[in-house]
C-alpha cells in the first residue's frame, strides 16, 4: 500500500537547470523593475515564485508565461 507525501512535490517534472530565473532577469523579461516584483510578492500578486533557502527567490519560465498570458489583453 502507498500513501501519497504531503512534502512531496504537486508537479512530478523535473526542473532542468534553465528553468528558474533570479529577479533580474525576470524583472527585464517583464518590463517592470526589482522593486515592482517585490512588491507583488508582499501584495500577494504576481507570477508565482519559488524561494530556495532563506534568501534566494526564482521563478519559474512556465510560471512568466501563463503569468503573461493571464495578464494578455488586459488595460
Amino acid at each position: 500500500m502507498t500513501t501519497s507525501n504531503p512534502l512531496a512535490p504537486h508537479d512530478p517534472t523535473p526542473l532542468s537547470p534553465g528553468d528558474l530565473i533570479d529577479e533580474r532577469k525576470t524583472a527585464a523579461i517583464l518590463s517592470v523593475s526589482v522593486q515592482t516584483l517585490r512588491n507583488w510578492r508582499w501584495r500577494g500578486d504576481g507570477p508565482r515564485w519559488r524561494k530556495l533557502g532563506k534568501r534566494v527567490v526564482r521563478y519559474h519560465r512556465a510560471d512568466l508565461a501563463a503569468f503573461i498570458e493571464g495578464k494578455a489583453g488586459e488595460a
